[in-house]
């Protein structure tokens, strides 16, 4: 039996490069207030893969951990890292699709809306599933920046499109309930 209710599924470092690029931070309290007062939230993920022991993770980990002390359902895994053939740096890999998209698929028969804060392109058979199950489907993230931080075709694939900029100027206003952005 389906809801009214809304899920939320951050891909962490997608929406913080595209805020980089669009040059603010986004402010993941006011976000969760934001959809706590516009929709029926049932779950906020948020996604992200974290290097052990280096600086880059005790810099993330201080969000991360307010992450999940307030609210957000937080999905990590270590990054994994090989040695590049040609003596360089070496490569490290993090990506979080396939458990943004079991946790969608698993989310779709307890809920109406999902809203996707990714801009990767990667995602359009997701969404694609998503909408033959009946729900309504939102990508968050920007064809603002040079080059745009969101695939034409998801966008094209989603039922609405909101431009993070956007979303960022609703969220540092006043807070007020706002259907159009929820």
């Amino acid at each position: 039996m389906r809801t009214n209710e809304t899920a939320i599924f951050i891909d962490g470092p997608n929406v913080f490069a595209t805020a980089k690029a669009l040059g603010f931070d986004v402010d993941y309290k006011l976000l969760l207030e934001f959809y706590r007062l516009n929709t029926d939230l049932l779950r906020a993920y948020y996604y992200t893969a974290v290097r052990e022991r280096n600086e880059e993770h005790d810099s993330i980990r201080p969000l991360l951990d307010w992450l999940e002390y307030n609210g957000y359902t937080l999905v990590q895994k270590p990054t994994k890292e090989w040695a590049n053939p040609d003596g360089g740096r070496p490569k490290i890999k993090g990506n979080m699709d396939i458990e943004i998209a079991v946790d969608a698929m698993e989310m779709a028969d307890n809920i109406k809306h999902a809203v996707f804060f990714t801009g990767d392109g990667d995602f359009k058979p997701l969404i694609l599933a998503m909408q033959r199950k009946g729900v309504r489907c939102t990508v968050v993230s920007s064809i603002e920046t040079k080059p745009p931080m969101c695939s034409d075709e998801l966008r094209r694939t989603a039922d609405t499109f909101i431009e993070l900029r956007e979303l960022n100027k609703w969220l540092t206003e006043p807070m007020r309930k706002v259907s159009k952005y929820a």
